[in-house]
């Protein structure tokens, strides 16, 4: 059974990988690939971390595992963040077609 959550994992790592991927590739602008490689980090490795992990039965490599997932899930969001809001400070423009600018709309 605990093979069968492993593999689940791994699937949806790999997917998640996928298609973040993808995103990075086709996004039109800075904002979006950001965000595309957050689900790649985020989704995809952290799945992949983990089914690694569980896949490999319940010892210390599983524990370090959790211990890097939680780290990869608190640090990732963290950075992407801070690197949006940078670029957006330096100028780096949106894509034409975007609707919404929130940071220039708290700037006001």
């Amino acid at each position: 059974m605990i093979e069968y959550i492993a593999y689940v994992l791994l699937a949806i790592g790999s997917f998640c990988s996928l298609v973040g991927s993808i995103g990075i590739v086709r996004f039109p602008d800075f904002y979006n690939r950001v965000h595309a490689n957050t689900v790649v980090v985020v989704g995809g490795c952290l799945m992949l971390i983990l089914g690694a992990g569980i896949s490999g039965g319940l010892d210390i490599f599983t524990v370090k595992a959790v211990v890097i997932a939680i780290f990869v899930f608190i640090t990732n969001p963290v950075a992407s963040h801070a690197l949006a809001k940078a670029a957006h400070k330096s100028g780096v423009k949106l894509w034409k077609k975007s609707v919404v600018d929130k940071l220039e709309e708290d700037k006001k």
